[in-house]
């Protein structure tokens, strides 16, 4: 399955459109350069087919890219770090 991520910056936001439904990882700053990832959704009849980690793959990569540090309050992010340690290193308190 071919999935585009896309950016929204301005809803600080990344999300991915599958069948004519959204899937997303919202955040927001918390200072200049940390991201509170605070909720992943992911619409019920599209869960299991890995989009969620896709979304939040991304939303790593860009912080990770821009030398941000990110507080994972969305229990799927921590969930994600936790399996995928190369990200464990964003993480701040």
């Amino acid at each position: 399955m071919e999935l585009e991520i896309k950016h929204d910056t301005y809803n600080q936001r990344f999300f991915a459109i599958l069948d004519g439904k959204e899937a997303y990882l919202k955040y927001i700053f918390t200072g200049p350069n940390v991201i509170n990832m605070i909720k992943t959704y992911v619409p019920p009849e599209l869960r299991g087919k890995g989009i969620a980690g896709k979304v939040v793959h991304e939303g790593l990569l860009f912080a990770q890219k821009n030398n941000f540090k990110i507080i994972p309050t969305c229990s799927y992010v921590e969930t994600y770090i936790d399996r995928h340690p190369e990200f464990s290193s964003l993480v701040t308190d």
